[in-house]
């Protein structure tokens, strides 16, 4: 049972956020964590590992959210510590179950006990350790309701795995859906890669039993599978995550996430304003996936094909991958006002730069929201994961942009983009208002959840009264 709601006055209800050590699932949680805090009687603490704490080296966003260190077992170098996804997540649940367990002792000896533990969906066990220290827990899904509903039939056993044909209707997702639409952990588990037990199993055990389960999403983008999760495990939806500067302002100074384990390159932004508004073609493929040689020459190329601008974010790591004679065509092409090649990249303040005008993206849940949230539209080019899934609404079901498709391969993310693709999908998408016009409207969607009153808004503010805060 969830403890009795704390008496409002000088009294703090306290809420602690814990985060899988990813910079896609702390960003999510840090945002939850700066709306909880923007009303009057909250305490919000975010829990995330000691490494990402020394990698990153964050300060308490505007001062907002408080953060708190608890271990993955890995201090010294992280996931590269275990090896693998299997010994990672075995650490994890070791280690962070204990310090969790002390984080939460010492929270109550400070004289600020914790009343409600949200955790990350991939972090289970956290419910449990809440349980026994008194703490009500609420659930927080980081991926797109679709996504969540897709795992969920796998897991309820709707959906046998592997899905090699059509699923055919599911409850609370669009008819005629192709295998290919669906996560790639369910058409091959293989690709799981270690993550396959906790993505289609672990995470969904016991989620009946939290006090409640949050979604980072909005209810006006995905209305039937919001509603679908709400009658399935009462959940409601608190999002798009994203600063509150790109889209209701209700939070000062809350212009970045504050949590960063890239470390963004400073010369975007007097690059993107040396260009006319909708003219740049920015590509970023996330701070996971890894690309062949093959398939960086393909998208060098065809970036280099469409004539226009291009910011492109290619990370340190893969760099060695861009063709030798990039650097020559680009410079005979116009070199560095047409094209620019960085590390890592300002994200939301680059797609919410006037330059912008299509966004070559893997289709990672955050990326596709802070998209949607700026009005971009969008090339879709996913390659595992949820991506499939969200590249499938921003074609079909959202109407922001287009899906590249591969060749070369017997699956819909075997192969490659090859340039020619590239190419046809940023001219398509540039030159087509439609696009554009929906994006906008998404957008303005988005903004109106998280304002006042709106769908977001309203369930943050529920979730805060339930717990003995009155909201602004």
């Amino acid at each position: 049972m969830a403890p009795a709601a704390i008496e409002v006055g000088d009294h703090t209800t306290h809420v602690l956020l814990v985060a899988y050590p990813t910079q896609g699932h702390i960003n999510p949680l840090l945002q939850f964590g700066k709306r909880l805090a923007a009303r009057r009687g909250v305490r919000s603490t975010l829990a995330v590992t000691r490494f990402v704490l020394a990698t990153a080296a964050p300060s308490s966003p505007g001062g907002s959210v408080h953060l708190a260190a608890i271990s993955d077992g890995c201090d010294h170098a992280g996931y590269d510590e275990a090896g693998d996804a299997r010994a990672y997540l075995a650490r994890l649940e070791t280690a962070g179950s204990r310090t969790l367990a002390e984080l939460l002792c010492a929270e109550a000896a400070r004289g600020r006990p914790v009343h409600v533990v949200v955790y990350d969906s991939f972090l289970p066990w956290a419910r449990g350790v809440a349980r026994r220290h008194g703490a009500a827990c609420a659930a927080f899904l980081t991926q797109a309701c679709a996504v969540n509903i897709a795992y969920g039939h796998a897991w309820s056993g709707t959906v046998k795995l592997p899905v090699r044909e059509a699923p055919g209707e599911l409850p609370g997702l669009p008819a005629g859906l192709e295998a290919g639409d669906l996560p790639t952990f369910m058409v091959n588990p293989a690709d799981g890669h270690g993550y396959q037990d906790m993505l289609v199993k672990q995470q969904f055990d016991g989620i009946g039993d939290a006090d409640d389960v949050l979604v980072n999403s909005f209810s006006d983008l995905e209305p039937p599978e919001a509603e679908h999760l709400a009658s399935t495990w009462g959940a409601k939806t608190i999002g798009p995550t994203v600063p509150s500067a790109y889209l209701d302002t209700r939070i000062p100074d809350d212009t970045s996430y504050g949590c960063h384990l890239h470390s963004p390159s400073p010369a975007t932004t007097a690059w993107l304003d040396a260009h006319p508004a909708r003219s740049v073609v920015y590509a970023a493929f996330g701070s996971v996936a890894k690309a062949s040689p093959e398939q960086m020459a393909e998208v060098a190329e065809g970036l280099l094909a469409t004539g226009r601008p291009f910011l492109w974010v290619v990370r340190a790591s893969e760099a060695a991958k861009i063709p030798g004679d990039f650097a020559v065509k680009l410079a005979a092409a116009g070199g560095r006002g047409r094209g620019l090649v960085v590390p890592w990249s300002p994200q939301l303040e680059v797609l919410a730069h006037p330059a912008v005008g299509c966004f070559v993206t893997h289709c990672g849940w955050n990326s596709t929201t802070e998209a949607i949230s700026a009005g971009v539209p969008m090339v879709a080019v996913p390659r595992w994961s949820d991506q499939t899934m969200n590249a499938k609404y921003i074609a079909d079901i959202w109407r922001v942009g287009v899906r590249a498709r591969r060749s070369g391969g017997g699956g819909v993310v075997d192969g490659l983009v090859e340039r020619g693709e590239v190419e046809r999908c940023v001219r398509e998408v540039m030159e087509r208002e439609e696009y554009r016009r929906n994006a906008g409207k998404w957008r303005e969607m988005a903004k109106d959840a998280v304002s006042e009153g709106g769908s977001s808004d309203a369930n943050i503010a529920a979730f805060v009264a339930k717990y003995g805060a009155t909201a602004k």
